[in-house]
């Protein structure tokens, strides 16, 4: 190994100078056959308790190899490089594991996923998508939930009690002591139905008591069973089984029309707009607000409620008890209809009169058109009996008609389920059975029927 040594100089008291500096990672090969030589390490041992300087070891050594950065203020090739570390405006520093060239470039202002950059500083490729971890807000799906639970089962509602404060008994009165309800909206007729009545009577007494309370001026008011109190007296009983009840004027108003309404096989317009009025005003009277679905109702929608219509069709019955008594009993007959009879009852009294006694010399039921005109001429003022004759004279156009049923009628006969087209479907289906039950000449008209015979 050749040195370059001082003349003159032992070469105990020669200090090694230090080698030039050289580019790290490049060190002389050596040659072949001699001991590798550390930069630093040339010439002989040094003396004892001599301090040797390793930084250039350290500086040769890689990256791998240091054990802990160079000190402040060493050599000028060992500090880092501050213009390569310097991050660009905008933009953060590159790191030493930044994707290859080629990948997706990152976005300005967020900081790098790490699950899209591959192990040893690789683009983000399919492994990587697919290891991406779920958005916020949408969680993954778990892949085995277990059963759900059985639902709880809803508590049923608290039964309320029905029994009444005093305790209420059967008891047989005398027809006699018997009297009708003041102002009963609905007539006793001895007719067919009456007839089949006073039969079962006969046969097996009076099934169901009839619903009285005391009255003021001795015995007792019937308030439900008017028709059995009639079967029972041509059936030739004394007495008949009662409730006795004690009731304001109101519950018994509301107890008897719903009795009616509900059980009469056969009720006339006039007798169903009597008892809807009396519902209406008893209901008003009571000054509640109801309970429960009921609060905040008026007055026509609970008695529509109770009897399966709108609160615009009970209004409409509420108005035909304006009616003459000649007008209400063509009503009852036929000779007027529902929808006429409802706009003629808007007219004021003194012409109505003469409405029923033309109807009744013409022989002929007002149309819709016609009596809507006599009401708007009544309103201008201009309605007179010979205008009241020249409009019920004039020929009857044809008119379509509409027939309206109304929700709550059409659920006593279908489920909550079933929708408007699918009662239409069944009512249709249902009208074409019954049309080939009948005779053949009912589906022909008058005039085919005409040349027929």
């Amino acid at each position: 190994m050749a040195e370059d040594k001082k003349p003159g100089v032992p070469v105990e008291e020669q200090k090694p100078e230090p080698p030039a500096p050289e580019v790290p990672g490049s060190p002389p090969a050596p040659e072949q056959g001699s001991q590798v030589v550390l930069p630093g390490m040339e010439g002989p041992p040094p003396p004892e308790n001599k301090v040797i300087d390793l930084s250039s070891v350290r500086a040769g050594a890689g990256p791998e190899q240091q054990a802990a950065p160079a000190p402040e203020g060493g050599q000028e090739w060992e500090k880092p490089q501050e213009e390569e570390k310097k991050p660009r405006r905008g933009r953060r520093p590159k790191d030493k594991d930044a994707p290859a060239q080629g990948d997706k470039p990152k976005r300005k202002g967020r900081p790098p996923k790490a699950e899209k950059q591959a192990p040893g500083g690789g683009g983000a490729g399919k492994a990587a998508k697919q290891d991406k971890a779920p958005r916020q807000g949408k969680p993954a799906p778990a892949k085995e939930d277990p059963a759900p639970a059985p639902p709880t089962p809803e508590q049923p509602p608290q039964l309320k009690d029905a029994s009444r404060g005093k305790k209420e008994e059967i008891v047989y009165l005398d027809l006699s002591e018997l009297h009708p309800f003041q102002n009963h909206p609905f007539g006793v007729r001895d007719d067919m139905e009456m007839q089949g009545l006073v039969s079962s009577v006969k046969a097996g007494g009076v099934h169901q008591p009839a619903l009285v309370r005391p009255r003021e001026g001795g015995g007792y008011e019937i308030v439900a069973g008017h028709r059995r109190q009639r079967a029972s007296e041509l059936a030739g009983l004394r007495n008949m089984p009662c409730i006795v009840r004690e009731m304001t004027d109101d519950e018994a108003v509301l107890a008897m029309t719903d009795d009616n309404l509900r059980h009469r096989e056969t009720i006339l317009p006039s007798e169903k707009a009597a008892a809807l009025k009396q519902q209406y005003e008893a209901i008003k009277h009571q000054g509640t607000r109801g309970e429960g679905e009921d609060i905040g109702k008026l007055s026509l929608d609970k008695v529509g409620e109770r009897n399966g219509m709108s609160g615009k069709t009970v209004q409409r019955y509420i108005y035909l008890n304006d009616l003459v008594p000649e007008l209400k009993e063509l009503m009852d007959g036929g000779k007027l209809s529902f929808t006429p009879a409802v706009e003629v009852s808007r007219i004021r009294p003194k012409h109505l009169k003469y409405i029923a006694v033309s109807i009744e010399g013409q022989q002929s039921s007002p149309s819709k058109a016609q009596a809507k005109k006599l009401r708007e001429m009544d309103e201008k003022n201009q309605l007179n009996p010979d205008v009241i004759d020249a409009v019920l004279s004039q020929e009857k156009k044809k008119e379509d008609f509409d027939v309206i049923i109304s929700s709550a009628e059409l659920s006593q006969f279908f489920g909550k389920d079933k929708t408007p087209r699918e009662m239409k479907d069944q009512i249709m289906a249902l009208l074409g059975e019954w049309k080939e039950k009948q005779p053949p000449e009912l589906g022909k008209g008058t005039k085919k029927q005409e040349m027929e015979k």
